[in-house]
């Protein structure tokens, strides 16, 4: 296993849903701190400085740590487990997966569940089961076993799910992509950018409760005051039955996307102009992506003080926000490729261009 496949996997097998990022913020914590002045800003998004042979100006890489999850809302007296999303989930995607319990006794393995197909009607069967239909069952047969269990109402909820090399040897399934691919990039792109020069100075972010509300953004990008930002991301890869090219047309090992639009920023023209010449001068393959139904860290930071020049460049992944997702290992490195041959092209002149 080489080293950026033992990346992702490190990261993604790690735990952290909204508010309960420790577990993963220590792994990137480890990652960070050869890399630079690691800090942390105060609801536990990382900032990783590094410095260039300038001061100025201020570049922001953010990629969120958070995963979507849930958390324990009420126990019942029989002993099931009923529970809220920490995120966004389709209801579809759900049953019959196993979730980790995060409790003060450490780690409690369950199920979701609901009523047993043999016993609903012909119009049940028909009706998709919502969320607040389920429960998680850890095997308890009452409130008295759950709770010595150690569970208790607050408790985070993680999908359990390991990280597999598929067949073809470039694609990676796990739980998680969105968006610790996003901090894998941020940490490969501060490594490689150690032996390049760079006329600006580096914060790599890791922020927290992005699935949320993007939150860790809006605290973050105070700290670290940015003259121009890079949000590293998943995007939705459309090459799956049922989705149309006028949907999506972004595919799986053909390159990073670079979002065109969401449903909070429209990036900086000039800021995604040099991104596309960029790809084009170095051959990198580069897909050109729209997002109606979503948002990412940049619709607060691109929002800082009097404005803040944004683009999102992101990973093809299907299946995201699911207990498992696909990406391309290409498709990752291309996106290292371009980060780290744009980074080094943001010194002052270019950077105040972007804003003429």
């Amino acid at each position: 296993m080489d080293a950026t496949v033992q990346l992702l996997k490190n990261l993604t097998e790690a735990h952290g849903v909204p508010g309960y990022e420790t577990p993963v913020r220590e792994i990137v914590r480890k990652y960070f701190e050869p890399l630079g002045e690691v800090s942390k800003d105060g609801i536990g998004s990382l900032i990783c400085r590094q410095d260039g042979s300038a001061a100025n100006p201020r570049v922001m890489l953010a990629g969120h740590m958070d995963e979507i999850g849930f958390m324990v809302k009420q126990i019942t007296k029989e002993g099931y487990i009923k529970f809220i999303p920490l995120g966004g989930w389709f209801d579809q995607v759900l049953l019959g997966q196993r979730v980790i319990i995060k409790t003060r006794q450490g780690d409690v393995v369950g199920v979701i569940g609901v009523k047993p197909p043999h016993l609903l009607s012909a119009a049940e069967k028909a009706k998709v089961v919502e969320k607040k239909d389920m429960y998680i069952d850890i095997g308890a047969v009452n409130l008295e076993e759950v709770e010595a269990a150690g569970v208790r109402a607050g408790d985070p909820i993680v999908p359990r799910s390991d990280f597999v090399e598929l067949a073809t040897g470039k694609t990676y399934l796990s739980k998680a992509f969105d968006d610790r691919v996003g901090v894998a990039l941020v940490i490969s792109v501060l490594e490689a950018l150690k032996s390049v020069r760079h006329d600006n100075t580096i914060f790599g972010v890791s922020t927290v409760m992005e699935e949320v509300g993007i939150r860790g953004a809006n605290t973050s990008v105070e700290a670290v005051d940015p003259d121009v930002a890079i949000v590293l991301e998943a995007d939705i890869a459309g090459d799956v039955p049922g989705v149309t090219p006028e949907e999506c047309s972004v595919k799986l090992g053909k390159g990073p996307s670079i979002l065109l639009y969401d449903a909070r920023m429209i990036p900086n023209l000039k800021l995604r102009d040099l991104v596309m010449d960029t790809a084009r001068e170095l051959n990198i393959p580069l897909q050109t992506s729209t997002i109606e139904g979503g948002a990412t860290d940049g619709g607060v930071i691109h929002l800082h003080k009097t404005g803040v020049p944004t683009i999102v460049l992101a990973v093809p992944a299907r299946h995201i926000h699911s207990h498992s997702s696909i990406l391309h290992r290409d498709d990752f490195e291309a996106a290292v490729k371009l980060l780290t041959a744009l980074i080094p092209r943001l010194d002052a002149a270019a950077v105040a261009s972007f804003t003429e």
